[in-house]
């Protein structure tokens, strides 16, 4: 017998009532075309939309545009990451520029996509990013891994001697880098899942960071990991 899966929720946030009903035109497709299970519990005009709805809702996944007047969607990612928003942002943006690609990313964003290829993407995407694996399509990760060499090159090449990891945490990044998730960490390392997560919260605190793509990204940078 079948079980069907509880559908993924969803949040939109965006300042164009016009495109909002785009992305749930979209999403009743993939619904209605049994692509995946999606439930859209809200949507957000604003930052401060966008967080109390967050708030009550607590959806599995925030679409987020960066153009959110006055302020701006890294505005709301740094907010969500200083509450107890424990879910995923996928960006849906026009800004192509790789400063807002790899601003993005640093400020806890799960994934990244060009509004002009969403209608090919954003199903692969959200199945992605809620499988706790980072979407970055290959026109985005060229524009993030441009920011990202420059920064490395500019501000790190020294690297960080004072960011100190045992031998299992260093494992534990290095599957983590790889896009793997907390079950397949555990099942290449043969310990629980519940160790995984301690490994991870001791990493999360050495590094600084409050997320798997903060993690990652710093890993990169500190020269912790191969990519």
């Amino acid at each position: 017998m079948n079980v069907k899966k509880e559908p993924i929720s969803i949040l939109l946030v965006d300042d164009e009532p016009h495109f909002r009903q785009g992305i749930r035109t979209l999403l009743n497709f993939y619904n209605n075309s049994n692509s995946i299970s999606l439930n859209i519990v809200g949507e957000a005009a604003s930052v401060e939309q966008a967080l109390k709805l967050t708030a009550e809702q607590h959806p599995a996944l925030i679409l987020l545009d960066l153009e959110l007047p006055p302020d701006d969607g890294i505005t709301a990612l740094l907010r969500l990451g200083e509450s107890s928003y424990n879910g995923k942002v996928l960006i849906l943006s026009a800004h192509q520029q790789d400063d807002w690609v790899f601003r993005a990313m640093q400020a806890g964003a799960w994934g990244y996509i060009f509004k002009i290829q969403l209608a090919t993407q954003l199903c692969e995407a959200i199945t992605t990013v809620v499988n706790n694996k980072v979407y970055l399509p290959p026109e985005v990760a060229t524009a993030f891994f441009r920011l990202f060499h420059y920064y490395t090159g500019h501000s790190l090449a020294a690297g960080d001697t004072s960011i100190h990891l045992t031998e299992r945490e260093r494992e534990v990044l290095n599957w983590l880098v790889q896009g793997a998730s907390n079950e397949q960490i555990a099942g290449h390392l043969f310990i629980t899942i519940a160790t995984v997560k301690a490994h991870l919260t001791a990493i999360f605190e050495k590094l600084s960071v409050t997320s798997r793509t903060q993690a990652i990204i710093k890993a990169l940078k500190l020269g912790l990991v191969c990519p």
